[in-house]
């Protein structure tokens, strides 16, 4: 297939629903793998190189969740999407929890779908755009966003896209107020609860990285958004 094409790995049981995706996304132009397990799903994930994934929740061998987990530890932040006929809240809660970035219950809507790929796609595609470059230097911290690493002391943290991409939002809104919504929207694409919640667990992963300087804080502005505070 030409490899221009975006690849997608499409994990699904349901025959089916498989195919009409598959086939779907390929009319669209992406390059779509279609495992039926999460056995072969990860397999599959461990052999080639995706830009997105598209879960199914409830499969035989290896669950959506589960299969979540395996490739989360390979690539901490590849773009998500568990499709699923569980509209529980905890279920949802616990994809976003996983570090999805959309929970899609069935039936769905796939040209609704498509829309949602592209936008994802298009936002990591900006978001590793070069341009120019800022270095910061946070209290003891050096940070580097164009190589995405966050030093002191000589030892330095590799962060992943996201993450240096809103530590890159809280950098720049240095002891100012960063509004929730204004990073949802350039780093998530849309302002939803659950990507509120998503959020919340990369702040906290910054926080953590940054626990070496007692000077520098991440405080939550309750309702609005977070302020990077700095010593001057």
């Amino acid at each position: 297939m030409d490899a221009t094409r975006p690849k997608i790995l499409l994990v699904e049981d349901d025959n089916n629903l498989g195919m009409v995706l598959k086939n779907y996304l390929e009319l669209n132009d992406y390059d779509v793998t279609l495992e039926r397990d999460g056995i072969l799903g990860l397999a599959a994930f461990r052999r080639e190189k995706f830009e997105l994934c598209l879960l199914d929740v409830m499969m035989p061998n290896m669950d959506g969740f589960t299969l979540a987990e395996e490739i989360r530890d390979v690539d901490p932040d590849i773009p998500l999407f568990f499709l699923s006929a569980k509209t529980m809240k905890e279920d949802i809660i616990n994809g976003y929890k996983l570090g999805a970035d959309d929970y899609i219950t069935k039936p769905f809507d796939s040209e609704v779908l498509l829309l949602k790929i592209k936008a994802i796609l298009k936002r990591n595609e900006e978001m590793n755009k070069t341009g120019e470059v800022t270095e910061y230097d946070l209290g003891r911290y050096h940070f580097n966003p164009k190589l995405r690493e966050l030093s002191i002391n000589g030892k330095t943290q590799t962060l992943s896209p996201k993450e240096n991409e809103l530590l890159k939002m809280l950098s720049e809104f240095k002891n100012d107020l960063l509004p929730r919504e204004q990073a949802l929207k350039r780093i998530w694409g849309s302002d939803t609860y659950f990507n509120g919640r998503s959020m919340d667990v990369y702040i906290a992963k910054l926080r953590k990285y940054l626990k070496e300087d007692e000077t520098i804080e991440i405080v939550n502005i309750h309702g609005n958004g977070f302020r990077l505070v700095v010593p001057a």
